[in-house]
């Protein structure tokens, strides 16, 4: 019994050792393989702490990742003792738009007698020889990835997009032990499966840092965009507002003297304080038309009028403009025309406001010397100089010049009048007229400042070609216009005004030329008064206080007795489509405020005028 029992324990032990070596066996692999996948992981995870540090570029995060896939996998299994070793790992990325996917990322050649770099894969159908930028179908990819053991993983996201393949080749065993040969197998599939999945994790938190990355840029650069825009406004209201209260004090200021009690100046000091009051009021009106122009370019809404311009007219007509502000600084002026250059094609009334603005400029920054302006041709181009003896512009001003609001920090500490539009609407209008505008500089110096336009305009250059006219542009051929007749005192004008001072001004100016005027100010006043009175023209705003003057016109045209009455509207709306607005509720003429009152007159005479009140030809 007892030695029954010895051999019996003998025995017992004989069974136990190869369990136990499995065991072992299994063990050192499964220690090998986590130790290879946490390795695997921390590599990975520094990649994207140095994603996060460093903010690179997207394809270059992604390559140092995906390369590191193929370093750790190719390390770990030539690192073992597995008899996992003559192994090569690559990366196949996919191209959506090829149907393919190309070979990237290769760790080593498969065997030493090889040629490097490249994986040599088994199919069930073929072997596949794949090198670096190797193209490889997509079945065959799918293909290693269904056989059994598989030889390709996909890299999928949660949303089930493809990012790639990881790819494995391994040299098979000699050995005959084929339960041997099956276990490393399924080990390698293991290593393979659980790093396809760490690469994937990798690549989409990858691009959540980059999202991110790219998020906080562009925040940051919104935040610094909405800062300096932040600044330009304050920068803009604060010139802004100077540029308002100077010429409002002097109106104010003058009007209050002229009211005062017991003050009662020369018919030569009334005359000397009205001019003021209106020039400061030309002046706030300049003011307006800048920061409209500006919004108008800026929208592409602003409108041009091609025409064929008689430079030399022009030119003398800007000077004109200009002469007596010259004079009054003691600065004298110069023309310098090439006989040769007789027209030119742009738009007349935005031709002169460049060559202003320039003038202006110039006589602004200089204090004694001369002021001049040179007109040369060369080649297609125009060239007009506007050249100065003034102050000049440092080189560090003059990359900033043409910025909207920008204004030379020396000229606002001597409070040189200006908001830092002019030149930015200058530049932008010769933008329009396929030109530019160019500076030449040097402090205390003088200045050049060359407009640059073409002599011809191509078909939808700086805008449609065919564009409505100029509300400026009307204005100011009408100012010069005569009367067309002497109006008779019969002829019946409704104003319907809400404003009570501009109700004055046209009731005076229009009765002072012959017209009975009657004047009501809002839309029950205006319906009461037509049961009694056949006006010859209604003259209608556009704001009342009970109703909007667009409507009005749109129900006078559908009264039968009302339809035929002309109606001009007067607004403050002056932006572009205005006045098609207007024309389209069914007015017959448009005049924008404040009111030219000489284009008031002549758009007056001529729909009020009989058929017989002016003498045939």
């Amino acid at each position: 019994m007892q030695q029954y029992s010895s051999l019996s324990d003998q025995n017992s032990q004989i069974d136990v050792t190869p369990k136990l070596l499995r065991t072992i066996e299994q063990l050192r692999a499964q220690l090998w393989l986590e130790s290879s996948l946490n390795k695997l992981q921390s590599r990975l995870n520094d990649c994207l702490l140095s994603a996060c540090n460093t903010v690179p570029q997207a394809g270059a995060a992604q390559a140092e990742i995906l390369q590191t896939v193929v370093n750790e996998i190719n390390s770990a299994v030539n690192s073992s003792n597995l008899v996992l070793a003559d192994c090569a790992v690559g990366i196949a990325l996919f191209q959506p738009q090829e149907t393919v996917a190309t070979v990237c990322y290769i760790s080593r050649s498969p065997s030493p007698n090889s040629q490097p770099l490249f994986l040599e894969v088994l199919t069930a159908e073929k072997k596949l020889l794949l090198r670096l930028q190797e193209v490889i179908k997509l079945e065959d990819l799918q293909q290693l990835e269904n056989q059994q053991p598989p030889s390709a993983w996909r890299l999928a996201d949660d949303s089930g997009s493809v990012i790639g393949w990881l790819i494995i080749a391994a040299t098979p065993l000699s050995s005959d032990r084929e339960s041997l040969i099956q276990s490393q197998a399924q080990l390698r599939s293991q290593l393979m499966a659980r790093s396809a999945k760490y690469c994937t994790t990798a690549l989409v938190q990858l691009r959540h840092i980059l999202s991110w990355e790219q998020r906080y840029q562009q925040l940051s650069n919104s935040n610094q965009e909405l800062e300096r825009t932040n600044q330009l406004k304050n920068q803009f209201l604060a010139n802004t507002s100077h540029e308002i209260r100077t010429p409002l004090s002097s109106i104010i200021g003058f009007t209050h003297l002229l009211l005062a009690p017991g003050y009662e100046p020369t018919r030569e000091r009334q005359q000397e304080y009205l001019n003021i009051i209106q020039s400061s009021g030309k002046h706030l009106l300049a003011l307006i038309n800048d920061i409209l122009d500006l919004s108008k370019i800026e929208a592409n809404q602003l409108e041009v009028q091609w025409e064929k311009v008689d430079v030399p007219v022009l030119c003398s007509n800007v000077l004109a403009l200009v002469k007596e502000k010259a004079a009054n600084k003691g600065l004298k002026l110069c023309l310098e025309l090439e006989p040769d250059i007789t027209t030119l094609v742009a738009d007349p009334l935005r031709l002169k406001q460049m060559l202003l603005n320039l003038l202006f400029n110039a006589l602004k920054f200089t204090s004694k010397g001369s002021v001049g302006l040179q007109v040369v041709s060369k080649g297609v181009s125009v060239h007009f100089t506007v050249w100065d003896t003034g102050s000049g512009i440092s080189q560090e001003d003059q990359i900033q010049l043409f910025q909207p609001y920008f204004q030379i920090a020396k000229a606002v500490a001597d409070g040189v009048e200006g908001t830092g539009l002019g030149l930015a609407v200058t530049q932008k209008l010769a933008q329009i007229h396929g030109g530019s505008v160019k500076v030449e500089s040097e402090v205390d110096r003088g200045s050049r400042f060359t407009l640059v336009l073409p002599l011809k305009q191509e078909v939808g250059v700086g805008g449609d070609e065919e564009v409505g006219e100029d509300e400026g542009a009307r204005e100011a051929k009408f100012s010069s216009y005569p009367l067309p007749f002497t109006p008779s005192s019969s002829v019946e004008i409704l104003l319907v005004e809400n404003d009570l001072p501009n109700a004055d001004l046209m009731q005076i100016y229009l009765r002072k030329l012959g017209y009975q005027v009657t004047w009501v100010k809002n839309a029950a006043e205006m319906w009461e008064t037509l049961t009694e009175l056949e006006p010859v023209v209604i003259l209608m705003d556009v704001y009342l206080a009970d109703g909007n003057g667009l409507n009005l016109v749109q129900q006078l045209r559908e009264h039968p007795q009302y339809r035929t009455i002309p109606v001009i509207i007067q607004t403050a709306m002056a932006m572009k489509g205005d006045r098609e607005t207007c024309l389209a509720a069914g007015v017959d003429d448009y005049i924008s405020k404040p009111i030219d009152l000489p284009l008031l007159a002549s758009l007056v005479a001529k729909y009020s005028k009989a058929p017989n009140s002016v003498d045939e030809e």
